[in-house]
């Protein structure tokens, strides 16, 4: 069955980091603490055929881990005890990403690839594992399925689902995992109705 790999990031901040752009004397680097992804199928009733989470030891730009801001604690959800028990390097979460994928295209709400993966790798010394030509914008999609450009521009991952009023499990906002699933469901409920044709995903 043909796929589309629908993914999120939630990565490092202080209250207020957005808003300065990461450029505060106190601001950590932008990396990324947990990563989710949602595989979801192109075909017949849309399935979504499975999940990926990981959270990421994020790390500094000499190698040490940081701390966790409570601020970004309380946003995310995301805990020390989450990082320390479950947290793995940033190259086994993104070569477990790739594996999990099986070669389908990713899609983030959006530029992930931009904003969080490809910092993070330049933090850590690392090349990125999988190369940009393999990811875009759902943001794209939700153009050709018609939402209007204003409402795009306003609509967070994590509010897409209930924009369209999708009938969902509870979900947690800023979670990778939820907020990729918010964005999962909407597309499955888009392709359901007609609104969006599953050969949008193919194009460049």
């Amino acid at each position: 069955m043909k796929t589309a790999i629908i993914f999120d990031c939630e990565f490092l901040c202080l209250e207020g980091s957005q808003r300065r752009f990461w450029c505060a004397a106190h601001d950590p680097d932008p990396v990324i603490a947990e990563i989710g992804a949602v595989k979801l199928g192109l075909e017949r009733d849309f399935p979504i055929l499975g999940t990926y989470k990981a959270y990421v030891r994020p790390i500094d730009r000499f190698g040490n881990r940081y701390a966790l801001d409570p601020f970004f604690t309380a946003l995310t959800g995301i805990t020390e005890e989450n990082i320390e028990t479950e947290g793995v390097t940033l190259q086994d979460a993104l070569a477990g990403l790739d594996s999990f994928s099986d070669d389908a295209r990713f899609w983030s709400w959006g530029k992930d690839e931009l904003n969080m993966v490809a910092i993070s790798c330049y933090i850590a010394g690392i090349q990125p594992p999988i190369p940009a030509h393999r990811f875009d914008n759902a943001v794209k999609l939700l153009l050709a399925a018609g939402m209007p450009i204003e409402d795009l521009a306003k609509t967070p991952s994590n509010k897409l689902a209930d924009y369209y009023k999708v009938d969902h499990p509870p979900l947690q906002g800023h979670d990778a995992l939820d907020d990729a699933l918010s964005v999962s469901y909407t597309l499955q409920h888009l392709m359901k109705a007609g609104k969006l044709q599953p050969e949008v995903f193919a194009r460049p």
